[in-house]
């Protein structure tokens, strides 16, 4: 039975079910088990799911279900094989009802806000988003040796998988990238919505196979139409007399200015690493880029 890696990960985590003596790879059976322990242990929940602080909700349908931080936290670290430290902001994962994370072909939606402010949209007609794709494309490009060095493969951002789209009367940002590693068969899909709102943004960002992009781009509209943010907290309730104005335009939000803004790019430019399929969340080789975009800001 040839398992994705992450799997292989997981296993390690549950030593009493792994085969390790001699050095021996854990065995199919074992594998098995200790998916269905870890699967076992997780807390979905369906229904209308509150954020915390009440900032937002999401009113799911049949065809979802959600994990809390603590179970989505345990899922991206213990089975998909990311480090603790770049997992520490995520408030949940959104995965579908029928199918399981754990699974080949599972995935999931994780969910993050920063509360850095209003992110004005008046620069959404100007953004040329070819240039801004060769940037992120040298930006990852300087990255890899730091990459290599800390033990992750070489990663390649091909092209868009989905142009950037902004929809001025909802207030989201869509995009799509196709990222390609050293070590993946197959190039790795990182689907991301960016809903505004008065104080912030909330990252709902699909992590997938390249393959199963018509099914992230159908399921991700379901996704956007089950997420509201409360009142006092909606984007067209800003009041700019009182109001933090974030230091970032639309832009920024596409090349990873609010990671940077986290400190992240200090950890080589990457959030998530899955290891099923090499699988990269929210960003690759923006780091370099942020700099250049901030700086553009004050000159205009």
């Amino acid at each position: 039975m040839n398992l994705p890696r992450r799997w292989f990960a997981l296993a390690l985590v549950i030593p009493a079910l792994a085969c390790v003596a001699d050095d021996q790879p854990p065995s199919a059976e074992s594998q098995r088990a200790a998916i269905a322990q870890f699967e076992s242990s997780l807390h979905y929940k369906t229904g209308t799911i509150n954020l915390p602080d009440g900032f937002a909700t999401f009113t799911l349908n049949d065809h979802f279900r959600f994990l809390e931080a603590e179970d989505a936290k345990r899922l991206l670290t213990q089975a998909w094989g990311n480090p603790p430290d770049a997992v520490a902001d995520v408030l949940g994962m959104i995965v579908r009802s029928d199918s399981s994370p754990l699974a080949r072909d599972g995935w999931g939606v994780v969910v993050t806000y920063k509360k850095e402010g209003y992110v004005k949209d008046d620069d959404a007609a100007s953004i040329d988003y070819d240039k801004l794709l060769k940037e992120m494309q040298e930006a990852s490009e300087e990255e890899n040796a730091e990459r290599r060095k800390q033990g992750y493969p070489r990663a390649q951002i091909k092209g868009w998988a989905e142009r950037p789209y902004y929809d001025a009367a909802a207030h989201k940002l869509y995009w799509a990238k196709e990222i390609r590693f050293s070590d993946g068969p197959e190039s790795t899909l990182n689907y991301d919505i960016r809903v505004l709102g008065r104080h912030g943004v909330l990252s709902l960002n699909a992590v997938a196979a390249m393959s199963q992009l018509q099914q992230i781009k159908t399921d991700m509209q379901e996704v956007i139409a089950f997420t509201e943010f409360s009142a006092g907290n909606r984007y067209t309730e800003f009041n700019a007399s009182t109001d933090k104005v974030a230091a970032y335009g639309l832009a920024a939000l596409v090349a990873g200015g609010v990671a940077a803004k986290m400190g992240l790019f200090a950890k080589i430019g990457v959030l998530l690493l899955g290891l099923k399929k090499g699988l990269i969340f929210i960003v690759v080789g923006a780091g370099a880029l942020i700099g250049k975009l901030f700086k553009r800001k004050s000159e205009s």
